[in-house]
């Protein structure tokens, strides 16, 4: 899509007319940056160490920060290290699941391929394994993961706790995958965990939030290799949500991307290949990201003149048609750092959610990233957001170092008030008691969490007021 700063420009010289001067004036003169933003490490106490983020909205100065390099040094560890204890991947995750004044612990020392079986389609990993590293070692093997999320740079224990996602209405979260586990407990004890030696606490771990222990290995059940055929295309939004159902009952992965203020949508669909692969492109996600921020920055004081001017440059029809392997297409790099609120709507309401949300986004003029819109199939994790029906996750996004309270205010009401569970790794403000009325088995996950960490050797601050604990 060549939609980038300098067409921006000449587009906007080219649709230019009279303008209020004092309105012009006043957008130029806003400061989008939130107050408090520290792009920088926090300075830790002498002796101990810190930690930030992905997005720099959380930090921390644990006492201890280990990095072991096997299951018997996490086991070591977790047993003598101050609390509370929290587990890290690689802090791709927004809310506060990791930050502890205590210890965190670096699992990505416990990682690669320990065992697999390809006729049979599974195969075992290190937990702190990055999912774009286990899905190249996988395909050393002629396996894969029947779906991968939008970033695949997170380890598959920050992934798979968190319940992190792709798109497809026939295709779950990557939890489901999951077979058994290894998890280091509170007392140092090595478990074993799997359908036939503790279903329970399988369906409980599959997304744990690093509350039950460490995960020092997945089991996973997997597939052959195959190939996708990806196509992106511009679209007007009302149309393609007039088409959302059948879209995503015809494709095998489905997604829409609205860009703000234009009432365009760039529609995102992966179907299975056979034969010969075309191989694509650099992505220009990142150059388009950069354009909207420009579009927003220069126009954004007059809907109406930000709108011609992204109409007069962004192309029209298809935009991608490629193939290549799975792993290739369904994954993109981020290198401009954000914060995201994601919420999982039962997909019977997800349609209407959507109308009501983007009004609010056009309202919003200081939205410039593209609303993601993606669904995802039931499965039976007792912490699933996805437990009990398919779902459609609606994220909203915004610059590191920009406000996002408004996310919180605005937005988050309306994403509750239709029946939305929050990605558990994505800021959202709820607590036990609002998370009890969502989930099921939410106290049969305490009672389990309780039994393997009497002493709440993992509850940090932030923990304790999801669990309910004093």
């Amino acid at each position: 899509m060549k939609f980038s700063r300098r067409n921006i420009l000449l587009g906007g010289a080219a649709t230019l007319v009279a303008v209020p001067v004092v309105a012009q004036g006043m957008w130029s003169a806003k400061d989008f940056e939130r107050p408090g933003f520290d792009a920088n490490l926090p300075t830790p106490p002498t002796g101990e160490k810190a930690w930030m983020n992905w997005s720099g909205a959380q930090k921390a100065t644990p006492k201890q920060f280990g990095v072991p390099q096997n299951v018997k040094a996490v086991a070591d560890l977790v047993a003598t290290a101050p609390a509370p204890i929290r587990p890290v991947g690689t802090g791709h995750s927004f809310t506060g699941l990791v930050p502890s004044e205590g210890t965190i612990v670096d699992i990505s020392g416990v990682s690669g391929l320990l065992a697999h079986d390809t006729a049979a389609q599974t195969a075992s990993l290190g937990a702190g394994t990055r999912l774009n590293q286990a899905a190249r070692l996988l395909e050393g093997v002629g396996l894969g993961f029947a779906n991968m999320p939008d970033i695949d740079v997170q380890t598959m224990a920050g992934a798979f706790s968190t319940a992190t996602h792709g798109t497809g209405l026939k295709l779950p979260a990557m939890h489901d995958y999951v077979q058994g586990f290894q998890l280091v407990t509170a007392g140092g004890e090595i478990k074993e965990v799997s359908a036939t030696s503790n279903p329970h606490l399988l369906q409980a771990g599959k997304v744990s939030l690093g509350a039950l222990g460490v995960i020092t290995r997945y089991d996973l059940k997997l597939e052959k290799l195959f190939n996708l055929h990806r196509r992106v295309w511009t679209v007007q939004m009302d149309e393609i949500m007039d088409q959302f159902e059948e879209r995503i009952n015809t494709h095998r992965n489905f997604e829409l991307l609205y860009i703000p203020g234009t009432g365009v949508a760039a529609a995102l669909s992966h179907d299975l290949h056979e034969g010969d692969v075309t191989g694509r492109a650099a992505s220009e996600d990142e150059d388009i990201v950069e354009a909207l921020q420009q579009l927003r920055d220069i126009f954004g004081w007059w809907p109406w003149l930000r709108k011609q001017v992204a109409l007069s440059q962004l192309p029209e029809g298809v935009l991608e048609d490629v193939s290549d392997s799975a792993r290739k297409l369904l994954s993109t790099s981020r290198v401009t750092k954000f914060n995201e609120m994601e919420y999982h709507i039962p997909l019977e309401n997800g349609m209407k959610t959507l109308r009501e949300i983007l009004p609010m986004v056009e309202r919003k003029n200081e939205i410039f990233f593209p609303v993601e819109v993606r669904v995802t199939e039931q499965d039976d994790a007792w912490l699933s957001p996805f437990q009990g029906g398919p779902r459609m996750s609606i994220a909203l996004h915004a610059k590191a170092n920009e406000r996002y309270d408004y996310l919180f205010e605005e937005f988050e009401p309306v994403l509750r008030r239709n029946g939305g569970r929050p990605h558990w790794g994505k800021h959202h403000s709820l607590s036990a008691a609002e998370l009890a009325a969502l989930y099921p088995d939410f106290a049969r996950f305490n009672e389990v969490r309780r039994e393997l960490d009497p002493e709440g050797k993992f509850v940090s601050p932030y923990m304790a007021n999801l669990w309910g604990d004093a």
